[in-house]
């Protein structure tokens, strides 16, 4: 703290909050590693190991390569530096290696390439309205920025404990924004052109970016109402955008396409034959669904009017991947759910277009496509909360509205990601952390919103202290309930449940903003 309270002094604050953040990510490389260890691990091995060819193919492991071919190009640059720390990791037949060696190669490299993401946050902070600032560098809205991003709780548990690379790609996607508030729109659309290509998770927001780019950089001009000025349509504007679509689109698929894979390669980004949730139960619209069916089944088995020989074997809290039906309500389809993300979206895609808002218009159509497909998407992780979470940051220091949604979509989805870690001496790491960073979050933000009305009503507050209760019943209580045998899901549908329910609010409560601001009117592009 002394070291931080220097910095702030100085001009290398920023500085400071990052190698801080670093200094943490290192204390944190002796903890749990989930799967996704592995499946990294499995992928430098597969791309170092054999042909292009056969990258899209190979399936030794159950962890197959089903990231777009930039992230395989990524681990296969990894591998290159991978094999001066533990040849063997890069082994195919190496099922399950975690050496030392291997371990602390893996983890530096979430490290290293997290300097994107630094960079990232600093352009971002640079994109901020300083007009609220305090004479207290610890009350100005760049700094309070800095630490939400840098610091996010819900990036260090999923990059530095459970193990991914989300603040390198994360970083692509801030830096991409932040291109856009700077007006620099051909660099914002390749990099987001280049995200895509290293993980196909993004497609959930390109929405947000393919309405905005057409409408304030393929439209050079508005009417004084707002409106778009159709005569000022620019056509190279159009073809440079989808020049650079193209290009990067080639560059990336090109190599399968010459090698007549793209089939291939798109049946393992896309694998329709997953449930409708994944294992942890993604805290949406189809959690409270399916827990709704669970308690209707169970009330159903009770008052035997339903048959327990016919009710289907495939859980839904079983941790698996599957395929299933459901037991009580209608089985939900890939199409439906599709159907259900479109419609979600729509309402913030016609806000972008007719009331036009400049960048911090986009951002919210961003957050509300990212919010939208999460609600309803299908197969949804937990862990895509973060692509609404981290873009929410920057509203979050703007205004107070915002900062209430934010604090209630971040509390909330944060806590969600609780099931991740569930191993003992990771319990005090998760706990703490988060409440660290929760509590920094509100104070911070009610310090610099101050002179407007609470954050919080007083529902709000209730619901979010209801977070502690749950998290003593299913850490401390249930484990030592006779329930633990005959109904081990109940920690998971609890939390994905109520976790649903902040997060649902939060969703509508945003789309209630982005629908009632006023546009912005302005003849000239926005």
């Amino acid at each position: 703290m002394a070291a931080l309270g220097l910095a702030a002094s100085g001009s290398n604050w920023f500085s400071a909050l990052a190698l801080g953040v670093t200094l943490l990510k290192c204390l944190l490389i002796p903890t749990y590693h989930s799967t996704d260890f592995e499946v990294h691990r499995n992928w430098l091995a597969i791309t170092h190991s054999l042909p292009v060819s056969q990258w899209y193919y190979e399936e030794t492991s159950e962890w197959t390569l089903d990231y777009p071919p930039f992230f395989a190009w990524f681990e296969y640059a990894l591998s290159h530096v991978a094999k001066y720390f533990d040849q063997e990791m890069l082994n195919i037949h190496n099922l399950n290696y975690a050496s030392s060696k291997t371990l602390l190669f893996q983890r530096f490299s979430v490290i290293f390439t997290d300097i994107l993401f630094v960079y990232a946050v600093h352009e971002c902070c640079k994109c901020i309205d300083g007009k609220k600032a305090g004479k207290e560098l610890t009350e100005k809205p760049k700094f309070i920025l800095s630490v939400l991003l840098l610091w996010n709780f819900g990036l260090l548990i999923v990059d530095h404990i459970h193990f991914q690379y989300n603040g390198f790609l994360m970083g692509l996607m801030l830096l991409s924004i932040a291109r856009l508030f700077q007006k620099r729109h051909m660099e914002g659309a390749l990099l987001f052109a280049v995200l895509l290509h290293f993980k196909h998770i993004y497609l959930y927001v390109a929405p947000a970016y393919g309405i905005y780019l057409l409408r304030s950089y393929c439209f050079t001009a508005n009417k004084p109402d707002g409106s778009v000025r159709w005569n000022s349509f620019s056509f190279v504007r159009l073809i440079s955008l989808g020049l650079i679509v193209f290009l990067v689109s080639a560059l990336s698929l090109g190599p399968f396409l010459a090698l007549n894979q793209l089939p291939q390669v798109f049946s393992r980004l896309f694998p329709f034959k997953r449930g409708l949730c994944h294992a942890y139960w993604a805290p949406n619209f189809w959690a409270l669904y399916n827990a709704l069916d669970k308690v209707l089944s169970v009330i159903g088995l009770k008052l035997k009017l339903l048959d327990p020989n016919k009710i289907p074997k495939a859980s839904m809290t079983s941790g698996l991947d599957q395929q299933f039906q459901h037991t009580v309500l209608p089985s939900v389809t890939p199409l439906a759910t599709l159907i259900c993300t479109l419609i979600a979206i729509l309402p913030s895609i016609f806000c972008l277009w007719f009331k036009p808002q400049g960048p911090k218009g986009f951002l919210r159509c961003l957050i509300l496509c990212a919010l939208s497909s999460f609600m309803f998407g299908w197969h949804v992780h937990e862990k895509a909360i973060l692509l609404a979470i981290l873009p929410m940051s920057l509203l979050s220091v703007g205004k107070a509205g915002d900062a209430s949604i934010f604090l209630i979509l971040t509390t909330t989805g944060h806590y969600s990601l609780f099931p991740l870690l569930f191993t003992a001496p990771e319990l005090p790491i998760k706990i703490l952390l988060m409440l660290l960073f929760t509590i920094y979050s509100i104070s911070s933000l009610k310090t610099l919103f101050r002179k407007e009305k609470p954050l919080f009503h007083w529902m709000e507050t209730f619901y979010l202290l209801g977070l502690g209760p749950l998290e003593v019943f299913c850490e401390f209580v249930f484990p030592f309930t006779s329930w633990k045998l005959k109904y081990s899901f109940l920690p998971l549908l609890l939390t994905s449940a109520y976790c649903a329910v902040g997060i649902t609010y939060a969703w509508f409560k945003l789309y209630v903003s982005a629908l009632t601001d006023p546009p912005v009117s302005k003849t000239k592009k926005q």
